[in-house]
């Protein structure tokens, strides 16, 4: 069995093969040619497995060594620092510890997403920043009239100013309604997809990141790990007697935000979450009370999708207010 650690970088990789006992077997830098690639693994004929980092450039590796009978193990850059710190970092030294730690089944392993999902799943990741890049805009707006008190009767580079961002804020809204229609003919008719649209708080835009981004709910074991890969758990600093809790940056950024702006709705229409929400909020904090509701939401989606059932209801009790049957929900059995 070979072992190869690759450290891949935009234009070439380095990659570096041992064996069973660890002994380097070849190691060569590879422009980042297919052909070559190919040729590079054809040369150490027999059963092979490769790790690399989770980097941005890595679907067209796995894609080009899974077809050619090769697994990739896709390593989790932030684990694997740690378990692989070295005074000396070089390409040829990366790429041989990754080798080695691959042979001892020592990899920390990333999630790699889906073939059939990665192309919905960047979509919904690119409108993101095109809505905060919009924001960004609209503040920058409303910034110019705070100097003058007014949006009207300005000087001429300030008018200038002001056309060119409207027409950035016209062209960002016209381009991230396109990709939402994009995804609408692919994930309105998908049955998880129309489960989660009945829970409080989530439409159809959080829905479709939910799902994109779980890519499959199998992967996580119970609700507790589901949550805290949604970082609506709060990390740990304890020493001693000292406890300290900390906001973690571990897991999904993008099921946080959708699972927050959730809450938000759905303490905001909800009476019997609003409610659960002051509650938490008397004994804490307002920001403390919502994540408790975001981490409620959470758990109710993991048993939906998990379970394949419509939504029940809220902590075990239904609640008093229903969403519209209308679009984006689609008529189904379950419900």
């Amino acid at each position: 069995m070979y072992y190869s650690g690759i450290d891949l970088h935009s234009d070439n990789c380095y990659i570096t093969t041992v064996g069973e006992s660890d002994v380097v077997i070849k190691q060569q830098r590879v422009e980042n040619i297919p052909e070559l690639v190919v040729d590079y693994f054809r040369s150490l004929p027999g059963p092979h497995s490769a790790v690399v980092e989770s980097t941005t450039g890595w679907y067209w590796l796995n894609d080009l060594l899974e077809a050619n009978g090769i697994e990739l193990v896709l390593a989790h850059a932030k684990y694997l620092k740690a378990i692989a710190y070295a005074k000396v970092k070089t390409d040829k030294v990366d790429s041989q510890t990754l080798a080695t730690l691959l042979r001892q089944n020592l990899i920390p392993r990333a999630h790699k997403i889906s073939r059939e999902l990665r192309g919905l799943r960047d979509t919904m990741r690119i409108r993101l920043r095109l809505v905060q890049q919009r924001t960004a805009c609209l503040r920058r707006i409303e910034s110019i009239a705070g100097k003058f008190n007014t949006s009207s009767d300005l000087p001429d580079p300030y008018r200038f100013q002001l056309s060119v961002l409207h027409h950035l804020r016209d062209t960002f809204t016209a381009k991230i309604l396109d990709l939402e229609k994009s995804l609408h003919g692919v994930l309105i008719p998908n049955d998880d997809i129309q489960r989660i649209l009945y829970v409080p708080g989530i439409g159809k835009l959080s829905a479709f990141t939910i799902y994109l981004e779980i890519d499959g709910i199998e992967r996580f074991v119970s609700d507790r790990h589901f949550v805290s890969y949604c970082r609506l758990v709060p990390g740990a600093d304890n020493s001693n007697r000292h406890q300290h809790h900390r906001s973690s940056k571990d897991g999904n950024k993008y099921l946080k935000i959708a699972f927050s702006d959730a809450a938000v709705h759905a303490i905001q229409y909800y009476p019997e979450i609003k409610a659960f929400h002051q509650k938490l909020a008397r004994r804490s904090s307002k920001a403390v009370a919502r994540t408790v509701v975001a981490k409620e939401l959470a758990k109710i989606v993991y048993y939906i999708l998990k379970n394949k059932e419509p939504y029940r209801g809220f902590k075990g009790q239904p609640i008093s207010r229903r969403k519209s049957q209308q679009w984006p929900r689609l008529p189904n059995p379950d419900f």
